[in-house]
């Protein structure tokens, strides 16, 4: 998407969450998760590339150690519509025996959240909680629910906080959905 295509986009699209809004859900996650892990010294794994931003933020707000790395897992690859599942990148780190904690930016119809965890469950996880900076409200049942979420919004298309819109505004501070 060009420049300019993508600056109209935003000009058009419906501001559903404030800045302000997303750094307090994010405050009561953190919040949250170090009363659930504190004691348990986690490997968290972002799911590249929409919890970049969501993980970014919320990894200097859990005062308690972990270790960090990331996967990469899509359905989307910059459309607007889920595919296949496609791994690209499995994490480094050893996973047998861990304490893991998934973040990923939304938790839309939970395939690939769900497949996610189920790998690393396999791979021999002690735990794998999930969290989400976003769940969609679809009014039907998913196959995951997130142990942990910022904010329940819409069946719309969302952008901002890590999530694109073909590629563009995952650096927005505040959530956005097209008209």
């Amino acid at each position: 998407m060009k420049s300019l295509e993508a600056r109209q986009l935003l000009a058009q699209a419906e501001e559903l969450c404030s800045a302000e809004t997303v750094a307090a859900a994010l405050a009561r996650l953190a919040q949250e998760i170090t009363a659930a892990l504190g004691e348990r010294q986690p490997l968290v794994l972002a799911v590249m590339g929409g919890a970049v931003v969501f993980a970014g933020n919320l990894l200097p707000k859990l005062a308690f150690p972990l270790e960090f790395d990331f996967l990469h897992v899509t359905r989307y690859n910059d459309s607007t519509r889920g595919g296949q599942l496609q791994w690209r990148v499995s994490p480094d780190q050893k996973i047998p025996g861990r304490c893991l904690l998934v973040v990923d930016d939304v938790l839309d119809e939970g395939v690939t959240l769900a497949a996610i965890k189920a790998r690393l469950l396999a791979l021999g996880a002690a735990d794998c909680y999930t969290a989400v900076m976003v769940e969609k409200d679809l009014g039907r049942k998913k196959p995951i629910s997130a142990d942990f979420v910022g904010l329940t919004l819409p069946d719309r298309y969302l952008f901002g906080y890590g999530m694109d819109v073909e590629g563009a505004w995952r650096n927005l501070p505040a959530i956005y959905a097209l008209k």
